[in-house]
């Protein structure tokens, strides 16, 4: 049985930053493609950033491009997001998910598998 758990999600000051992870199993860590997503009240969830399999190939929302980086490490099980520069309106639960799709990148529905989210918070 596949379960992904989230942490490290809080409250922080804008221009603060965080880091997120997500601990995997019940698969083997390089089958899967991963990705992080949030979700906003009254918003639709959307992609942040996703990772290839060996974690050489990464995408990025325009919206996070150089303040935020997906990372992953396959022998520890466990994929990340260090996230930097944060502004208030980063403020959302964050999700990280599976996908069976080599080719999935930040597109929900091409995601298999889901945490429960993190949330967090940015104040002004």
């Amino acid at each position: 049985q596949v379960q992904l758990v989230e942490s490290g999600g809080g409250s922080v000051q804008a221009g603060g930053s965080l880091r997120l992870s997500c601990g995997h199993s019940g698969y083997t860590s390089s089958t899967f493609r991963m990705g992080w997503f949030r979700q906003a009240p009254g918003r639709e969830r959307e992609g942040v950033a996703a990772i290839s399999t060996s974690g050489q190939t990464t995408f990025y929302a325009a919206s996070v491009k150089g303040r935020f980086t997906i990372s992953r490490d396959n022998a520890k099980n466990t994929l990340y997001l260090q996230m930097d520069s944060l502004k208030p309106e980063d403020t959302a639960i964050y999700y990280c998910a599976a996908s069976v799709d080599s080719l999935a990148r930040l597109a929900p529905a091409r995601y298999n598998y889901w945490g429960q989210g993190t949330q967090v918070a940015v104040s002004s």
